[in-house]
């Protein structure tokens, strides 16, 4: 029989696991532009971002997999110790192709940490009161939101950038321990299975080679160029190469019965829609808070807070309603139509913006987000089949991350591909190098017109940018429109048993 003290003590290791992912979530922002300009790639931000949620990305269907095979428990634990070792070798890098290798190393555990985290819960929690927890998941998101940001500014401004990947030595170590002690209590039914190796390769090339397209086209290449249509041609065939191998292998990564589930599907759609709202609206926040507004990095990350509050605290909200009255269809389209709002204000922001309408708007943006976090998660895991609950969660927080490396990459190539067009010929080449290898400082040792034309043209591309995310907003209201409502279920997946009992 399930005690309240075995469920606390559960769940305790794994909200310090998802500590950990949300935590480098929001305390990395802000020392991405200072970390950027260290580097000499202030035009290749994005992929600081982007081969962190490549990895992520990919590998979170394969950890589904194995945790239908080996348990929850124990992917946890491997997920918690990569993330920490690769923290350290980001803490270490010395040039940009390095940072984005280790990067794309801690996203290979980052992606565990989400996925077993919401898996675990769904083992012994019913989808029902799953809402109920989310007091719990809600606070360990308000810690990293509220946290994270300005102590990530802290750390560049008086010590280094460097510290943001160095405090997850410590909380790794913390977390490994006692998620040890929750994976000893927890035991499930497992279903054996094998790995689809070659499906995972085939989704991990198509999805590096549509990201390339959407970071080359309009920068490093033009649209039309040969390079971004072989590219995206390539990216396309190998996408219907994994479709058609997916279709035929005895144990797919992404089993056709999950997508020909239509909850599913359409969950994942919305999952995919509102990341590349929140993770693109991530990556845009601090580099015009320190180009345009002329911020430090510690009143950057402040300014990060407030967009993450609305994101947690629309969460939370969401998940209460549906625990209290076992309903959700109508939670995603209510609260996009904040997202929608805010994109459309942002997009009229400026160097002279008030700070406080900022704060206005980036959180009816957080809210528009948020609501739709703990509705795509639950109402996918309610209506997988058992044998299916860790390949559902899998797919759902997939397209979540695939959402957020789209988001990420394109958001900033719209920024750059407009900032470049509003300069092209006006021979200001040089100060865009400025720009680019000096960052703020470098924007401050321009003369003052050529300043101007730079921030303006940057001004230029943000809008753009955010004008793009409300239609990205639009449309995720359109797919929550096709959301089915089915009763959510009051009996959990698996069991808590006592330590002792439990395998190793």
């Amino acid at each position: 029989m399930t005690s309240q003290r075995d469920i606390a003590g559960a769940l305790f290791g794994i909200l310090l696991a998802l500590l950990l992912g949300a935590l480098d979530s929001t305390i990395v922002v802000p020392a991405l532009p200072v970390m950027a300009v260290d580097f000499h790639g202030l035009d290749h931000l994005s992929w600081v971002v982007v081969a962190y949620l490549l990895t992520s990305t990919a590998l979170t269907p394969i950890y589904g997999k194995l945790s239908d095979i080996y348990g929850r428990g124990r992917l946890i634990q491997v997920a918690i110790a990569a993330f920490t070792l690769a923290s350290i070798l980001c803490a270490s890098a010395q040039t940009l192709p390095q940072m984005i290798v280790a990067r794309a190393l801690q996203g290979a555990g980052g992606g565990g940490l989400f996925v077993m985290a919401q898996a675990m819960i769904a083992d012994f929690i019913p989808a029902r009161e799953r809402g109920r927890f989310q007091v719990y998941t809600a606070t360990v998101w308000a810690v990293a939101a509220i946290a994270g940001p300005p102590i990530g500014g802290w750390f560049v401004d008086h010590l280094s950038w460097r510290w943001v990947f160095w405090i997850n030595l410590p909380l790794g170590l913390i977390a490994l321990a006692f998620c040890r002690r929750a994976a000893a209590r927890l035991r499930v039914e497992h279903h054996p299975t094998s790995i689809d190796y070659i499906g995972a390769l085939l989704l991990t090339l198509a999805v590096t080679g549509l990201l390339l397209v959407s970071t080359w086209g309009g920068i490093t290449y033009p649209w039309l160029s040969p390079v971004v249509l072989g590219t995206l041609a390539v990216s396309v065939a190998i996408f219907a190469a994994f479709i058609a191998w997916e279709l035929h292998v005895a144990e797919p990564l992404l089993p056709p019965r999950i997508y020909g589930n239509g909850v599913i599907g359409v969950t994942s759609a919305l999952g995919f829609l509102t990341s590349v709202l929140m993770v693109g609206s991530i990556v845009l926040f601090p580099v015009f808070f320190e180009l345009v507004m002329g911020f430090d990095a510690g009143n950057a990350g402040i300014l990060l807070i407030p967009l993450q509050v609305g994101v947690t605290a629309a969460s939370f909200a969401a998940g209460q309603i549906m625990r209290r009255t076992g309903r959700y269809k109508m939670l995603p389209p209510l609260s996009l139509a904040f997202g929608v709002a805010g994109a459309l204000l942002l997009a009229t922001m400026d160097a002279t913006t008030s700070p406080v309408l900022t704060i206005f708007y980036s959180v009816l943006l957080g809210i528009g987000i948020g609501a739709s976090f703990p509705v795509v998660v639950i109402v996918a895991q309610n209506a997988a089949e058992p044998r299916d609950l860790g390949v559902a969660t899998s797919t759902v927080t997939f397209s979540r991350q695939l959402g957020g490396s789209f988001g990420a990459a394109v958001f900033w190539s719209i920024i750059l591909g407009v900032m470049s067009g509003d300069l092209h010929g006006s021979g200001m080449d040089a100060a865009r190098k400025a720009l680019f290898s000096g960052g703020r400082a470098g924007l401050e040792r321009l003369p003052a017109n050529e300043r101007d034309a730079i921030i303006g043209a940057l001004v230029h591309g943000f809008h753009a940018a955010f004008v793009v995310a409300g239609g990205v907003a639009l449309l995720a209201i359109a797919f929550s429109f096709l959301l089915k409502e089915e009763p959510l279920g009051t009996t959990s997946r698996g069991h808590v048993v006592p330590a002792r009992r439990a395998d190793a």
